[in-house]
Parts: structure tokens; sequence; C-alpha cells
């Protein structure tokens, strides 16, 4: 990763000599006049990167990491869509999925660039490996959001949850569904791949809460969120453990989760102990009602996806981020990004209700098929 501080910093080291000063004042009046020219008479100038005052439309790259992972299809891409389509009817989205392999989506991003896009949202297979195609894109005036997740460079906006939050959500609730084996005993983590700052926080923040108060018995970093990787690690966990002394089970989201109750299921285990979850996917939802898995955690992506549109049209259309960020981030190369950090919320089959199905990400009917009609019932849920 590198270690140098923002663009900024480094270009005011830079010493111009006397020849270079008198160049530069040349080339800014000359690109003041071709401005003010194509300015016509309605006063519009163009500022850095082209975009600042447009008032038409413009074009916008979305670049979204993986489809293994249901949400990003089925809620951030329709989602950030919608909302673009909602501030600018007349602005252009180009699409792509890198489907969690690094070379494609750095090659989707230089494609976009090159189309002459004016802002990017980006959520990174891997955060360092964009690092280049950011200061290209930096360099050629087209604004970088980075969504759900930092990425290296010159990036001009953030939008995420407080992922460190995650983890420790997770860490708690399953330490509350342990009860008594809390308290010294063991327990497998089923972590994300450890190649972005958010998967790498929802770790660190699950350790924060576990550590000193369970054995974690083993640990595995799954490549790519593959539940199949997360099956068969669970199922060497197993063997190495024994099937009567596993008490507990970190799994980062709920693709993992639904491995690790696989071979769980698979070994003969009964009861099952408890396993966390993320995401709120329809069937962890209905594993936390039909007892398989004890919670997940809902990230309302409906705001998330919005606060993204959001950024990425004023800042396409030149405008500060002031109205729109509530705080800012740093990362090793780029200092006080405007950034957006929402709260996740973990789901229990006590509030369900509340959450996913008040906020009509899904309905009662869609959860509670035929085969989850007595777990619905019991937990107050009926279409």
């Amino acid at each position: 990763m590198s270690q140098g501080g923002p663009r900024v910093s480094a270009r005011r080291g830079r010493t111009a000599t006397a020849a270079t000063a008198v160049s530069l004042v040349v080339s800014l009046v000359v690109s003041l006049v071709v401005s003010l020219a194509a300015c016509g008479t309605d006063g519009e100038s163009a500022g850095a990167g082209g975009n600042a005052s447009r008032k038409g439309g413009f074009t916008i790259g979305l670049l979204l990491p993986q489809i293994q992972i249901a949400r990003w299809e089925t809620f951030d891409r329709p989602l950030i869509e919608k909302k673009l389509k909602e501030l600018c009817d007349d602005c252009t989205v180009e699409y792509a999925n890198a489907r969690g392999d690094v070379a494609t989506q750095q090659q989707q991003m230089n494609t976009l660039i090159t189309k002459g896009v004016e802002v990017l949202i980006i959520s990174a297979v891997d955060f360092r490996s964009l690092h280049s195609s950011v200061e290209t894109a930096h360099d050629a005036g087209i604004e970088v959001v980075a969504y759900d997740g930092l990425v290296d460079g010159p990036i001009s906006g953030y939008v995420s949850f407080d992922n460190e939050r995650v983890g420790k959500l997770q860490g708690e609730a399953l330490l509350k569904a342990m009860g008594d084996k809390a308290d010294g005993g063991q327990i497998v983590m089923m972590n994300g791949p450890q190649t972005t700052p958010t998967t790498m926080a929802f770790k660190r923040g699950a350790l924060s809460v576990l550590e000193g108060e369970v054995k974690i018995g083993k640990s595995y970093d799954v490549q790519g969120w593959k539940p199949e990787s997360a099956n068969a690690n669970m199922v060497r966990a197993i063997a190495a453990l024994g099937a009567g002394n596993i008490d507990g089970v970190y799994a980062a989201n709920d693709a993992l989760a639904s491995g690790v109750i696989s071979a769980l299921r698979s070994a003969g285990i009964q009861p099952l102990p408890p396993v966390t979850g993320q995401d709120a996917d329809l069937a962890a939802l209905q594993r936390i009602l039909s007892g398989e898995q004890y919670m997940s955690v809902y990230k309302p992506f409906k705001a998330e996806a919005e606060a993204a549109a959001e950024m990425a049209v004023a800042l396409g259309r030149g405008e500060e981020l002031d109205d729109i960020s509530e705080t800012t981030v740093d990362t090793p190369t780029t200092k006080d990004i405007p950034a957006v950090l929402l709260d996740p919320i973990p789901v229990t089959a006590d509030n369900i209700k509340d959450t996913v199905i008040k906020d009509g990400v899904f309905t009662t009917a869609q959860i509670c098929t035929p085969k989850f009609e007595s777990a619905c019932e019991k937990a107050g849920l009926t279409p």
C-alpha cells in the first residue's frame, strides 16, 4: 500500500523556475480566454475536470465488485440507478460488474476513463488494486466516489457504513446467543477476504468483542466470499476441534453463514451452535426464523445508494459535498475525504418486521413461504 499523502500536498512541494512560472501565466491567460469564449452569453465557465457549473446531463460510471453476494445486483445497482435518474434525468449511467475479479475491474475502470465519463462510483474488489486507475481518473478530471469500501488514491467522496461497528454487533450478538458458554467457550471465525478496509474492519470489530471472552479454535479468511469455501473450511474445523466442541461461529456475512450451517448439518451437530451473518439476505432471514442462523446485520442499502448518487451528481455538476457529507475519512494516500457513514442494524427473529419488512426490502409474503409459515407465525409474521 502506498504511504504517500494527498496529491495536493505533493504538488505544493514542487518549486517552479522563473521561466516555468512565466510559461504558466501565459497558459493560464490563454486558457481563460478560451474558457470565456466557450461560455457564450450565459456566463458559465468550465472548471477543473470540465464539470464546474454543469447543468446538463453527463455520464456516470458505476462499477460493482461481484455477484456472489446478492445485494449488489438486487439492491445496490437498481437503487443507485433509480436515484441518479431522479437527480439527473438526462445523465447516462455506464454499468459493469467485476464478478470478483481484480483484473476485470481494472479493465472496466480503464475503459470508462477512456470513454470520458465525468464521475465514477466504485465498490472495489481490492482497494489497493485500483490506485493507479484512480490516479489516472483524477488526472483526467474524473471524480471518484468510493462506495461501501475505501479505494486507494485521490478519491473525492466516500459512502459506507460504520464497518467496525458491524463486526462489533456480530460479536456482541454471538456472545449473547452463547449464554453461559460465552465465558471461555470455543468458536470458529469465518471472515471475509482481507482485501479491503471494509472487510478488515468487520474482523477487527468482531475481535475487539470476542478476544478475551472466548477461545478462537479456528479462524479463516474466505476469498471471494464463497459459501463453498466456507463449507470446506467448516468441515476442516469440525474435524480438528470435534463436533461437540464448537459453541458458536462468527460468520462475516450470510453467504458464509450458509456454507457454515450446511457443514454443521452434514456433521449431524444438534442443536446447531449460534451463527452470525450480515446483509439480511432473504434466505438468511428464513434461516433466522427457522432457528438455523442466529442473526444478520441489516445495512439500509437505500440510504447508502442514495447518498452515493447524490455525491456523484453533485460532483458532476462541480458542486461541493458539504451539504451531503457528515464527516471525513483518511486513507494512506488521501486525507479529509468527505464521507457519509451510516448505522448498521442487528437483525434477529424479534425485529425482522421492524427492519427489513418495514423498510420495504422484503415483504412478509416473500419471507413467509409455505415452508416457513409456522416459524413466521411464531415470530408474529403473517402475510
